[in-house]
């Protein structure tokens, strides 16, 4: 599948994204992760490329790959698969940490 194709599989946010050019940050990390994935023996994993780019698309040609995605805090490694295409990398790692309610501490109730 051609890119066009992809692009015309996508919702309106990810088309107008498309349509308005990517930035060339964007493009150098596409770029990176296809290098990192091309000299790599069958049946191994590529090295990881770090990004802070949260904001860009994860494409077919990026299937296989291993990103490092900034999350504010530390990079949360994430393997892309075939199902993660047409999502942020936002999406992928997430920034805050999940609430476990428990018992009230100490002092928080008057009783």
């Amino acid at each position: 599948m051609d890119r066009t194709e992809f692009i015309a599989m996508l919702n309106a946010r990810h088309r107008r994204t498309f349509a308005r050019e990517v930035p060339n940050s964007h493009i150098r990390f596409y770029k990176k992760c296809v290098e990192a994935k091309k000299d790599v023996p069958v049946g191994e994993k590529p090295n990881p490329v770090k990004t802070h780019l949260r904001g860009a698309i994860v494409l077919p040609e990026l299937v296989g790959s291993i990103v490092n995605i900034y999350n504010g805090k530390t990079f949360t490694s994430v393997e892309i698969r075939p199902d993660m295409i047409g999502h942020y990398l936002a999406e992928l790692s997430v920034t805050y940490k999940l609430v476990k309610h428990g018992k009230a501490g100490i002092g928080a109730t008057k009783s």
